[in-house]
């Protein structure tokens, strides 16, 4: 047996596997996000510990047979989150998570410096962990005196289980510390940030070994001694290894909270610029790229909060198949955006409000507003070479045929739904640990799923759908400048 555990936003999933990589059983608890002040994102660690804790006990007491074989474990996080720790392992403040915007100057400050682009490969975002930590440096002082380690969540997660620092290689890309193309630690990006090698983690790629689990911890869960902690991923790269978009090509879109346009890349080729990211995947000598966008279905989850209607039923409304382009526009910029833009003060609005729009018109626009960020991205993609030959369409707002369709005519290219399942972020910790025990290499686990269907782009409606997106496109910078 397997076990991936995905350390979610929202909550910690985890999935246990068997040695055909099929699910065996799950678990998952919730927890909540602080937002202190505007712009802010924190969260405690202690709940990711509590919750960790709470799925694992539940499983070994209603799988003890299967918990008793686990031989590895695989964690994947949500990227970017500054998890600060003294000398003694315990955590400093809460953890400042990957959509928080208030490091926007120290941002910008250390995107200006010469190199700091060529050697991360990306842009640095306000989200990135590094503007994060010179930001602390400013502001609370005394905290940043006492650190003794910079974890990103998953690589805190492996502390907790394994009281070992390591963290993996697609994780440790979006920091703005690491050297992408070389997949080490850089001593000109440490610098420029203000921090020291010592305060970094040990790399490991995400199907290596980092650590063994704890002995209390193995006990506690009625788990061998002898259980393996592989790197893991971050949380999209975890994704893409749950779903086989590993190589050139092969990628998915994901409508999750946030949106992700992503790809596997045979090689390194940056385009900061463009505001892709480009990160090292979670196998040895591979990358991936991907554009995101930060409000997907959380775009949608608003206007369920503000309508009072559930997310499902604004859905149902429209039905199955689209008809053409809504006027009313929506901007989904409610945190401020990532691709193409790095704008971290943008916010949305919806435009052309006509007497006569009602709430199916608003749903319309929204999922609408939204495939267009996703267009956005799929330009950045191919402005930097990038295939995007076979997508997958996966997350939460895949459910949607319509939202799919319109995203697949925006795009020209037919998107994949895969057969219902478990796969993602939590099956591809658990397929990392199972390269890393040994169960197989990257090419026979890392299989793409079985498809149930594909949705093909609506040809007669695509020169509508181009224009409307052109005149999304003029939106950006008129609302910018108000």
């Amino acid at each position: 047996m397997f076990l991936g555990l995905d350390l979610g936003t929202s909550g910690l999933r985890a999935l246990l596997v068997d040695m055909a990589g099929l699910p065996v059983a799950s678990e998952a608890h919730a927890y909540g996000v602080s937002h202190p002040h505007p712009g802010w994102s924190e969260q405690d660690p202690a709940h990711w510990v509590a919750a960790v804790d709470t799925v694992m006990t539940k499983l070994a007491a209603e799988h003890a047979d299967a918990m008793a074989q686990v031989r590895g474990i695989g964690v994947s996080g949500h990227m970017h989150g500054a998890t600060l720790l003294d000398d003694k392992g315990e955590v400093l403040r809460p953890c400042i998570l990957w959509n928080d915007t208030r490091s926007h100057e120290e941002a910008a400050l250390l995107d200006g410096i010469d190199g700091v682009r060529q050697l991360s490969g990306n842009i640095v975002f306000p989200g990135f962990t590094a503007p994060k930590l010179m930001w602390v440096k400013r502001n609370e002082p005394e905290v940043f005196a006492k650190i003794a380690k910079v974890l990103l969540p998953a690589a805190y997660m492996n502390f907790f289980l394994t009281a070992g620092f390591f963290a993996d290689m697609s994780d440790s890309a979006g920091t703005s510390w690491l050297d992408v193309g070389q997949r080490a630690w850089s001593d000109t990006l440490l610098a420029a940030g203000e921090m020291q090698a010592s305060q970094m983690p040990t790399l490991v790629e995400g199907s290596e070994v980092g650590g063994t689990l704890r002995g209390e911890l193995a006990k506690r869960w009625g788990m061998s001694d002898s259980v393996v902690v592989v790197g893991g991923a971050g949380d999209n790269a975890a994704a893409a290894c749950g779903v086989g978009a590993m190589r050139e090509g092969a990628g998915f879109v994901s409508l999750g909270t946030s949106g992700v346009l992503l790809t596997g890349r045979d090689g390194y080729a940056p385009l900061p610029e463009s505001a892709v990211h480009t990160f090292c995947h979670a196998v040895p000598g591979q990358w991936y790229q991907m554009g995101v966008i930060l409000a997907a279905t959380d775009s949608l989850n608003w206007l369920s909060r503000v309508t009072g209607a559930a997310p499902a039923d604004l859905s149902r409304e429209l039905g199955d198949t689209i008809t053409g382009p809504e006027r009313l526009r929506f901007l989904p910029y409610l945190s401020g955006e990532r691709t193409p833009h790095n704008d971290s003060r943008i916010r949305g609005a919806f435009l052309n409000i006509d007497v006569a729009h009602d709430r199916k018109a608003m749903t319309q626009a929204v999922m609408e507003g939204v495939a267009f960020a996703l267009r956005d991205s799929a330009e950045a993609l191919k402005a930097s070479g990038a295939q995007l030959d076979n997508l997958l369409a996966i997350g939460g707002g895949a459910a949607s045929r319509f939202w799919v369709q319109t995203i697949a005519t925006l795009l020209d290219l037919p998107l994949e739904l895969p057969q219902a399942g478990d796969f993602g972020a939590a099956l591809g910790a658990a397929r990392l640990a199972m390269v890393g025990s040994g169960a197989g290499s990257v090419e026979d686990i890392m299989a793409r799923p079985a498809v149930a269907e594909t949705i093909e782009p609506v040809a007669a409606l695509r020169g509508a759908y181009d224009d409307a997106y052109a005149a999304y496109r003029e939106s950006y910078p008129a609302v910018r400048g108000l």
